[in-house]
This record gives C-alpha cells, structure tokens and sequence, in this order.
C-alpha cells in the first residue's frame, strides 16, 4: 500500500502513475504480466480511477499494451528494442559527454566520481541493486553536466527505458566486468576537457553493450 502520509501534496493519479511505472522498470510488474485494476486498486489502497489513468497514460509511453476484450498488459521487451534504445542512447550520450567536457561544473565531476565509487564498490560486492541504481547515476550525473536543457529533456526518457533493460541485463553479471575501466576511460576525458575523447569513450562504452545485446539477446 503506498505511504500518502509524505506525498499528501501531490495528486493521487500522480502519486499512482509513478508507482506502476515505476513497478514496470524495475520489473516487479514483469514484461507480459496482466494489469488486473481491482487487484492494483486493492495492493495500492486506491479506487480504480487513478489506475485506470496511469495504464491509460503507460500505454502512450510504450509501457502497457492495452488489447481489446483482453486488458490490459506490461509490454514485452525484446533484443531489437533494447538494441533501438542503445543506438539512440550511443549518439546522444556521447554528445553529452563532449558538451560536459567543456560546460562541466567542478561540483558536477565530484558527483560524477563520486556515482563511479560506488558503482564500483557494487561490482566488487556483487550487489545487482547497487549496481543498477549508481550505473544509471553516472549517466544521468554526465548528461546534466552537459548543462544542457533541451539535451537533458531529450535523453531523460531514454534512460528511463534504459533501466527496465538494466535489471535484465545485470542478471547477467559479466556484463558488468568492464565497466568500471569504460567509466573511467569517460571520466578522465571530461575532467581533462578532451570533448572529442568524451565522446569516443562514451560512443564506444555503450556501443559494447549494444554489440553484446546483439550478440547475446536480452
């Protein structure tokens, strides 16, 4: 049941639709479940409005497919679209490494360190939740460090699909064996200024994981 007691200030629909994305990303709401509304309603401690909105508002971001006579379903997700988010994310998230390299704040690169410490210190525990949560921090820490409005509102929703493909693609834990090294590599070319090195070590970073994508499948 969520806790309104802190949220009492935000709209209940609100409150809802962030919830069942949420669930759907992390993939507690696995790809293909059937999203039963009485029974969301009932976990949540809402009525069946709010949740008929959110599906209804999933659904137009590619999160829910709504068949006729059939319901509602959290979608599928397949190699080809993950490899589609990855080709996207490739050209643009080496474009904000090579603004970062030069728009970058001082404080912004400590927090860009800072999200790499602790990754790494996930890899060696073998912690997959630390992992995936500071692995979409240092892209997202890179990104606004780019400083760059209309780039960060373009790559924001990337990176939201790009955490539903993490807890599939860490359940794989090799696949985590070089990143530390290829976030450093990204790292050090933004604190030294070198945009077009920036932009090489993030282009080839994520280029890795789609040709492994590619080759592995989801």
């Amino acid at each position: 049941m969520l806790n309104f007691d802190i949220q009492n200030h935000r709209p209940l629909r609100e409150i809802v639709y962030e919830e069942l994305k949420l669930q759907i990303l992390t993939g507690k709401i696995a790809p293909g479940t059937r999203m039963m509304e009485v029974e969301l309603a009932e976990d949540m401690g809402v009525s069946r409005t709010p949740i008929r909105e959110a599906i209804r508002k999933l659904e137009k971001e590619g999160l829910v497919i709504i068949e006729p006579r059939r319901g509602a379903y959290a979608s599928q997700i397949s190699t080809e679209d993950m490899v589609e988010i990855l080709e996207v994310r490739q050209n643009m998230e080496g474009l904000a490494a090579f603004i970062a390299a030069s728009k970058m704040k001082p404080e912004q690169l400590k927090c860009i360190e800072q999200a790499e410490e602790e990754y790494n210190r996930a890899v060696e525990t073998g912690s997959t939740a630390d992992m995936i949560y500071y692995d979409s921090q240092f892209h997202k820490l890179i990104v606004e460090a780019s400083n760059n409005k209309t780039l960060l509102q373009l790559i924001e929703p990337l990176q939201e699909m790009a955490l539903r493909f993490r807890y599939l693609y860490y359940d794989d834990f090799k696949r985590a064996e070089n990143m530390p090294h290829e976030h450093q590599v990204i790292i050090d070319a933004i604190a030294q200024g070198n945009a077009e090195a920036a932009k090489e070590a993030a282009d080839t970073h994520i280029k890795k994981l789609k040709e492994l994508v590619m080759t592995e499948g989801v």
